[in-house]
């Protein structure tokens, strides 16, 4: 699988920018979504690069992946839709035109690679895993909390939340008391996460979380963007007309316009 785990993606999710699952599935996180949770660990979690187009293309993971540079450009083995980034990148560095640069810029964003990481907790209703999809602002978020509360993650619970919209949308962990007293938990609740004592996530449930799609796949993915893929040099021939994704879509609200 093409991800980063543990430290990897820890390193990745505390990396600065320069510039300004065993048949799991996601478990779905829009805005207003609320889970009480167990976290085992501090790093259940993977780093991933995650491309497509909200309502028109799903998302999927490259099946032979470019390298990227400290920023998130691809520097070599590009595929398909990098070369497509690269291609309106290009365009807007040619021109001096400010609303022509933002026209392209914008373009080159849809075909770009996101960095998203997917976060592994235990449902408190069910007693089960789950694995949500965010991006790595509201990853560092979520990870900070849990930094905080490290030495306690036996002990409390967490609220998951994620409220707002667009570039309001926010995501909050909370701890929780399991005192039952206190009333923040049930009774069911507190029982699912004894199941869980002395565990940890089992990061298999991460393999075949993704959806990789090959050179061929990636380029009929193109087409269905309505990108012009003579453009990259690629012909009709080269894609698979069939192909079809099983990944999901990125949340609207995640798009940073």
């Amino acid at each position: 699988m093409n991800y980063n785990s543990g430290l990897d993606a820890l390193n990745a999710l505390n990396a600065t920018s320069e510039s300004a699952g065993g048949g799991m599935e996601f478990t779905s996180f829009k805005s207003g979504s609320s889970f009480k949770v167990r976290v085992l660990g501090q790093t259940d979690f993977i780093h991933f690069r995650s491309f497509g187009i909200f309502k028109q293309v799903n998302s999927f993971s490259a099946k032979n992946p470019a390298t990227y540079n400290a920023k998130g450009y691809p520097q070599d083995n590009l595929g398909a839709w990098d070369k497509a980034a690269e291609y309106y990148s290009k365009l807007a560095f040619d021109t001096s035109d400010k609303d022509k640069q933002t026209e392209l810029r914008n373009e080159a964003y849809k075909y770009r690679a996101k960095e998203r990481f997917a976060m592994g907790f235990i449902d408190l209703d069910t007693g089960e895993p789950i694995i949500i999809d965010v991006s790595k602002p509201q990853a560092l978020a979520i990870h900070t909390v849990i930094r905080k509360n490290e030495k306690k993650l036996a002990k409390v619970a967490f609220e998951l939340e994620k409220n707002g919209q667009g570039t309001s949308t926010s995501v909050l962990l909370s701890p929780l008391s399991l005192d039952q007293e206190d009333d923040e938990v049930t009774e069911k609740q507190r029982e699912n996460y004894a199941k869980y004592d002395g565990k940890a996530f089992d990061m298999t449930l991460f393999d075949g979380l993704l959806y990789e799609a090959d050179d061929a796949e990636q380029l009929t993915l193109l087409t269905q963007a309505g990108f012009d893929i003579a453009l990259i040099g690629a012909s009709k021939t080269a894609t698979d007309a069939s192909a079809t994704t099983a990944g999901g879509e990125i949340a609207e609200e995640d798009l940073p316009f």
